[in-house]
C-alpha cells in the first residue's frame, strides 16, 4: 500500500520458533528494544512518571510497578528511536508489554502510539487503564472483546476505538486447484496448526482421532505448530499423549513451520481442525477458510463471530473430544456438505477477513489521529 513500515520488539524469538522463509529477513530489519545497560536503565529511571501513575499505583497489584521497571529502558530507546527516524506514531500489536513500553514513551517523551486487543483482557496483565488512555486510539479483533473492554476500562478508552479483525492475505493464502473430499479408502487427512499449549486443544484432537480410528475411520492427522520454549515444553507432553494413544503413526507433530509449508498442508487437508478451548478470533481458522478447506472449531470466544454453525464451518463444544469426532465423522460423510463449506468459508474470509482491511483500519486510524 505505499507505507514504509519500522519494526519494534522487545527480545528476538527463540531459535525453535525461526521457521518462516522470511524470518532471518525480519530479525535484521528490527529493533529490539531490550537494553540490560545500566546507563541507559538509570537515564530512564530519572525520567519516572510519578504524577502520570500515580493513580494506578494505588490500584493496581505490585506486578504492574514491575512492570513498569523493565519497561522504562525500553521505552527509552524506542523514544529516542523514533526521533532519530523522524516517526511521531507507533502502533502497539499487543496489549501487554509492548503497550506498557508505548505508554511510558508518551507520557514521558511525546510518542503518540495506539494499540490492539487481540484476545481477553486477563491475558494482558494490569496498568490496562494506563496502557489505554494515554493512547490516541485503539483497535479490537471481535465485538466479544470491544464490549468486554468497555465494560472494564471505560473510563479509560481513547475516543476513538476500531473494529479491526486482522485477517489473511486471500491471494497467498488461495489455492488453485478445486478442493475435493476424501473418496471411499484413502485416509482422512486432518490437519490442525496452532502453538502448542493446552488451551488450543490438541491433545483434545488427539482423543478425537482415536476414537474415530477405533469406529474403523483410517484418519490422519498433522498439526503444525510450536510451544512458546521452543520445543522443550508443551510439545513433549503432546508427545506422550500421542504415544500413550498408540497413535504414533497416526498422528505427526511437524514442529514450526514456514507460512509456505502451511499453505501446503492445507491444500492437502480433508478437513482443518482446531479445537481451542478459548480462542480471541482465529487466524488459523481464517487461513484455512481463504484455501477453502473446510473447517471445524469450537464455539469459544470469538470464533463464532467468524464460523457460523452449518453455514460456513462447523463448530462444536470446546473440551469434547466425543463431540468433535462426530462432527469429523459427520463431515467425512458428506462430500457435498464439504463442498459447500469450503466455497462459504473462502467467501467469508474474502468478504470481511482479509488483511488488507487490518492494514486500512490502521493507516485510516493514524490519519484521523493525526488531524
Amino acid at each position: 500500500m505505499g507505507v514504509n513500515v519500522t519494526l519494534f520488539s522487545t527480545l528476538p524469538p527463540p531459535a525453535g520458533l525461526i521457521s518462516h522463509s522470511w524470518s532471518e529477513e525480519a530479525i535484521a530489519r528490527t529493533a529490539y528494544l531490550v537494553d540490560r545497560g545500566p546507563l541507559n536503565a538509570a537515564l530512564a529511571l530519572i525520567r519516572f512518571p510519578w504524577s502520570a501513575l500515580r493513580r494506578d499505583l494505588g490500584q493496581e497489584p505490585r506486578e504492574f510497578l514491575k512492570d513498569i521497571l523493565l519497561s522504562l529502558p525500553a521505552a527509552r530507546r524506542l523514544a529516542r528511536a523514533c526521533k532519530r527516524a523522524g516517526i511521531t506514531h507507533i502502533h502497539a500489536h499487543s496489549a501487554r508489554r509492548a503497550a506498557t513500553i508505548c505508554a511510558l514513551a508518551k507520557v514521558i517523551w511525546g510518542l503518540e502510539y495506539s494499540l490492539t486487543l487481540h484476545g481477553p483482557m486477563s491475558d494482558y496483565g494490569p496498568g490496562q487503564g494506563f496502557k489505554w488512555r494515554h493512547a490516541r486510539f485503539g483497535t479490537v479483533i471481535t465485538e466479544k472483546l470491544r464490549r468486554e473492554l468497555e465494560a472494564t476500562i471505560g473510563h479509560d478508552l481513547p475516543e476513538a476505538l476500531y473494529l479491526q479483525p486482522m485477517g489473511v492475505d486471500t491471494e497467498e493464502m488461495s489455492r488453485e486447484q478445486p478442493y475435493k473430499p476424501p473418496v471411499k479408502g484413502e485416509p482422512l487427512r486432518l490437519f490442525s496448526c496452532g502453538r502448542l499449549n493446552i488451551v488450543k486443544g490438541h491433545q483434545d484432537l488427539m482423543d478425537a482421532v482415536k476414537l474415530l480410528r477405533d469406529r474403523g475411520i483410517d484418519a490422519k492427522l498433522e498439526i503444525a505448530g510450536q510451544d512458546d520454549a521452543g520445543g522443550s515444553g508443551y510439545y513433549g507432553t503432546l508427545c506422550q499423549k500421542r504415544e500413550a494413544l498408540g497413535l504414533q503413526d497416526h498422528v505427526t507433530l511437524l514442529g514450526a513451520i514456514d507460512a509456505g509449508a502451511v499453505r501446503q498442508k492445507l491444500l492437502q487437508a480433508h478437513i482443518f481442525v482446531l479445537a481451542s478451548w478459548h480462542e480471541p478470533l482465529g487466524v488459523a481458522y481464517m487461513e484455512a477458510m481463504s484455501c477453502a478447506v473446510p473447517t471445524i472449531g469450537t464455539d469459544a470466544g470469538g470464533v463464532p463471530e467468524l464460523i457460523r454453525d452449518g453455514e460456513n464451518g462447523v463448530l462444536v463444544p470446546p473440551q469434547d473430544p466425543e463431540a468433535l469426532a462426530n462432527a469429523i465423522n459427520d463431515l467425512a460423510q458428506a462430500p457435498e456438505k464439504l463442498l459447500t463449506l469450503s466455497k462459504a468459508g473462502r467467501e467469508t474470509i474474502l468478504e470481511g477477513f482479509s488483511s488488507r482491511r487490518g492494514a486500512e483500519t490502521l493507516l485510516s486510524g493514524i490519519k484521523n489521529a493525526a488531524k
